[in-house]
């Protein structure tokens, strides 16, 4: 089976997949760049073992998108049994599509997660002109599916998939006892008793400042560390102002190290203004943390069970996250209990389940 895939960067759990997808089928994928310059250098991977990857020629237009094309040459050439387009917002991926749609090349839509919209406008009705028309839609979600029956998609034409950036080893096989979590500390020296983590960039709408102010009335002995670069100057003005004294902004770190982050921590909190999925929350759940995060999170609505393994708060409420956190951090068998219930679920969320539904979808769809 031969599969073509269309995307912008070679993010890391994307290559991932794509290794994993690789070992089923041959697969070509074409990125519109080699990196994307709003992450931290060392956050690409270019490890391509199964699959062959093409850097496409083009204009960068942004952060993570490109005008290549190119793209329209390769699909006029080569023949493929399936051609999937997660890039549909950008030049490149618009252009294949409208070509693919002239000459009658049955391709897929996948996204990782999706808000829908008003469905009016000009952009809007763009929108549903692209999106209407695929052979088949990758869904990740309910948000998602809600998102591609808005701009045109059938119901019977909606195929779901669980998204991730997690290996089956990456799950840890239990939760580390607290003698295992203070060796652990030690290393990193962290002296704290509990630990309230969040990971991602330190932007406006990941809610870091949501996040600082519910952190007010913390116990002294609660540390909340937020990893992700550089804070900005409204974070550092805001831990001034409010006197918080526990609060640690730390750099970008690697794999492995954000892997002892998790291993310590007592939580994970993820105050998203929005996100169309928000990867760090599988990978919280892999490390058997319980997860808070906000209505507009995609991943926690999708994966998060209201008081199994972890809470959903709205947007913005600042009372009720400290009060969900300080809730967590006080009731340990609570925090066990969703911490054990988190690694279960998470093992039907890995990047081998991902490439094996992906393959049962293309089989379906050649049966048919």
């Amino acid at each position: 089976m031969k599969v073509l895939w269309l995307t912008n960067v070679p993010s890391p759990y994307r290559v991932d997949f794509f290794n994993e997808l690789g070992k089923y089928c041959h697969l070509t994928v074409l990125f519109e760049k080699s990196d994307s310059s709003e992450r931290e250098k060392g956050w690409v991977n270019h490890n391509f073992t199964n699959f062959k990857g093409v850097f496409l020629k083009g204009k960068t237009i942004d952060v993570d998108k490109a005008i290549c094309p190119i793209v329209v040459k390769i699909l006029r050439r080569y023949r493929y049994d399936f051609i999937v387009v997660t890039n549909l917002a950008t030049p490149t991926g618009i252009m294949a599509i409208e070509y693919m749609k002239i000459h009658k090349i049955p391709y897929l839509l996948e996204g990782d997660g999706g808000f829908t919209k008003s469905g009016k406008g000009i952009k809007e009705r763009y929108k549903k002109h692209l999106v209407k028309g695929a052979l088949a839609y990758l869904s990740s979600s309910k948000s998602l599916d809600d998102y591609f029956l808005t701009y045109g998609a059938t119901p019977e034409d909606i195929y779901r998939y669980p998204f991730t950036s997690v290996l089956e080893k990456d799950i840890i096989p239990y939760v580390l006892n607290q003698e295992e979590k203070e060796q652990i500390k030690s290393r990193l020296g962290i002296t704290k008793k509990k630990i309230v983590l969040s990971i991602g960039q330190f932007i406006h709408r990941k809610g870091y400042d949501i996040l600082l102010r519910a952190s007010q009335n913390l116990n002294a002995d609660t540390g909340v560390y937020i990893i992700g670069g550089k804070p900005t100057e409204e974070y550092e003005k805001l831990v001034k102002e409010l006197k918080l004294t526990s609060v640690y902004f730390t750099p970008y770190k690697s794999k492995d190290a954000l892997k002892d982050y998790s291993l310590v921590a007592d939580l994970f909190v993820l105050p998203t203004r929005e996100d169309v999925w928000g990867l760090v929350i599988n990978e919280a759940m892999a490390n058997g943390l319980p997860v808070i995060t906000t209505d507009r999170c995609v991943a926690g609505l999708e994966l998060i069970e209201e008081g199994k393994n972890g809470y959903i708060v709205q947007v913005g409420d600042i009372a009720l996250l400290e009060e969900r956190m300080i809730q967590l951090l006080e009731d340990n068998s609570l925090r066990l209990m969703m911490a054990n219930f988190n690694l279960e679920t998470i093992k039907c969320y890995t990047i081998e389940t991902m490439a094996k539904r992906h393959m049962e979808i293309f089989k379906e769809l050649l049966a048919e």
